[in-house]
C-alpha cells in the first residue's frame, strides 16, 4: 500500500479497508469463542423455555369411595382457577400414607355433604380455594334442601351466572413466549452492539499505537479508513447476529415451540437484523470517533464509557420494564428516540405491542440521523487519528482544521 492517497478514491478505498478488517478479525479466537458462548446461551434459553412450557403443575388429589362424587366438581373448579387436578380413588389409610410421602397433594375424606381435606403440611393455595368453593356449595345445598328446594337446579343456575365486564381500554395480552422472546432479543442486541462497538474503538487505538494508521493514510483518506473499519467490523457483527438468530429460531422450531408461541418468529428475526445494522452504524461511528481521541488501550475505557452508558440505559429499561409494561410512557418515548430505539423497539416488536407503521417511522428517524452522525464522527476521526501521545480533547478535535 505505497500508492498516493489520491490513487485509491471513493468506495474502492472503503472496500480495501473493510476487506482488511474482515480478514483480520473473522478468524480471531475472541470472535469465535464469543459467538460460541452466545450460541450456547441462546440454545440453553430455548431449552429452558421448552422445559417450562412442559412443566405445568399437576395436583394429585385422592378421594375415597364416599367422597368420589366430589371429584368432577373439584376438577372443574380447579380448572377455572388455572390448575390441573388428577384424581385417584384410594382407601383412607392408603391415602393418608400417600399424603405423608408426598405422592398425593391432598386427600378428601368424609361424605360429599361433610368432607375433610388432609394435607401433609400446608395445602396448595389453588386447592384451598377450590375446596372452599366446594364447601360453600355444600352449605348452600343444605340450606336449599331445608327450604324444600332442589339443590341441583339451583347449583346449575349458579354455575351459569356470570358478570359481563366491558373494558373501555382493554390491556394488551402478552404471553410467556413473547416475554421470553423480548428478553432474548434485548440481551442479544445489547451484547452484540457492545462487542462490535468495542472492536471498532480498540481497532482504531491499535492502529494509532502501532503507527499502522500512518501507513494506511498514505493510501486512503481518513473518512475511507473510518468507513471501511465500520463496514468491515459491521459485516463480522452481522455474521454473528445471523448465526445467533438462526440458532434461536432453528432450535425453537426443532423443539416445537413455534406451535405454541404467539411470537411472529420471522418478523422478530428480521427486525433484529435490521435494528442491529442501524444501531451498529450509529454506535460504531461514535466508538470510532472516541477511539481516535486516545493513543493507548488503557484509555479506551474512559472515552467509550459515555457511549456504553448511552447503551446501558435503554437496555435496562428494555429488559426490566418493557416485557411487563410495553406500553408504558417511558418505554414508548425511548423507543422513538435515536440511539435508544435500536435497543427498545426490537423488544416491543417481539412482544407484539407496536404497529408496523410506528416501527417504520422510528426506523426512518434513525436513518435520517446517520448522515449528521457521519459528519460528526468523521470530523473528530480525521482531526485526531494522527495525533499520538496525549489524549485529544473533543472540542479540539472538532475545532481543528
Amino acid at each position: 500500500m505505497s500508492a498516493d492517497a489520491s490513487s485509491v478514491s471513493g468506495w474502492s478505498g472503503v472496500r480495501l479497508v473493510a476487506g482488511r478488517e474482515i480478514r483480520q478479525r473473522i478468524f480471531a479466537k475472541s470472535f469465535i469463542w464469543s459467538t460460541v458462548v452466545l450460541v450456547v446461551l441462546i440454545l440453553a434459553g430455548v431449552v429452558a423455555a421448552k422445559f417450562i412450557s412442559q412443566s405445568e403443575k399437576i395436583l394429585q388429589v385422592g378421594v375415597t369411595s364416599q367422597t368420589q362424587p366430589l371429584g368432577d366438581t373439584l376438577v372443574s373448579t380447579a380448572a377455572t382457577l388455572g390448575a390441573t387436578v388428577e384424581l385417584s380413588t384410594v382407601t383412607e389409610d392408603a391415602g393418608r400414607a400417600e399424603v405423608a410421602d408426598k405422592t398425593l397433594d391432598a386427600l378428601v375424606v368424609g361424605t360429599p355433604e361433610s368432607f375433610q381435606v388432609i394435607a401433609r403440611s400446608e395445602l396448595d393455595t389453588t386447592l384451598a380455594s377450590a375446596f372452599s368453593v366446594l364447601a360453600q356449595q355444600a352449605a348452600l345445598a343444605d340450606q336449599i334442601s331445608e327450604l324444600g328446594g332442589d339443590p341441583s337446579t339451583v347449583g346449575a343456575a349458579v354455575a351459569k351466572a356470570h358478570v359481563d365486564v366491558v373494558s373501555l381500554d382493554p390491556p394488551r395480552e402478552v404471553d410467556g413466549s413473547q416475554i421470553l422472546s423480548g428478553y432474548i432479543v434485548g440481551i442479544l442486541l445489547f451484547i452484540s452492539l457492545q462487542i462490535c462497538g468495542q472492536m471498532v474503538a480498540q481497532g482504531v487505538v491499535e492502529e494509532k499505537t502501532s503507527r499502522v494508521v500512518e501507513l494506511l493514510l498514505a493510501t486512503v483518506r481518513p473518512w475511507q479508513l473510518m468507513a471501511g473499519k465500520v463496514l468491515g467490523i459491521g459485516a463480522i457483527g452481522l455474521i454473528q447476529v445471523l448465526v445467533l438468530v438462526g440458532a434461536g429460531a432453528g432450535s425453537a422450531t426443532v423443539l416445537g415451540l413455534t406451535k405454541t408461541m404467539d411470537v411472529n418468529l420471522g418478523a422478530t428475526a428480521l427486525w433484529v437484523i435490521v435494528w442491529f445494522l442501524v444501531g451498529f452504524t450509529m454506535f460504531a461511528l461514535l466508538f470510532a470517533a472516541a477511539g481516535a481521541l486516545v493513543s493507548r488501550q488503557e484509555e479506551v475505557g474512559s472515552v467509550t464509557m459515555p457511549i456504553l452508558m448511552l447503551m446501558m440505559a435503554p437496555y435496562i429499561v428494555g429488559v426490566s420494564i418493557a416485557p411487563w409494561a410495553p406500553d408504558s410512557p417511558l418505554v414508548q418515548w425511548l423507543s422513538w428516540l435515536p440511539f435508544t430505539s435500536p435497543l427498545i423497539m426490537p423488544i416491543r416488536v417481539a412482544l407484539g405491542t407496536v404497529p408496523g407503521w410506528q416501527v417504520a417511522a422510528v426506523l426512518a428517524i434513525n436513518i435520517a440521523v446517520i448522515p449528521a452522525l457521519v459528519w460528526f464522527a468523521g470530523r473528530i476521526y480525521s482531526n485526531a487519528v494522527l495525533r499520538t501521545g496525549v489524549r485529544v480533547k473533543l472540542k479540539d478535535a472538532l475545532r481543528a482544521g
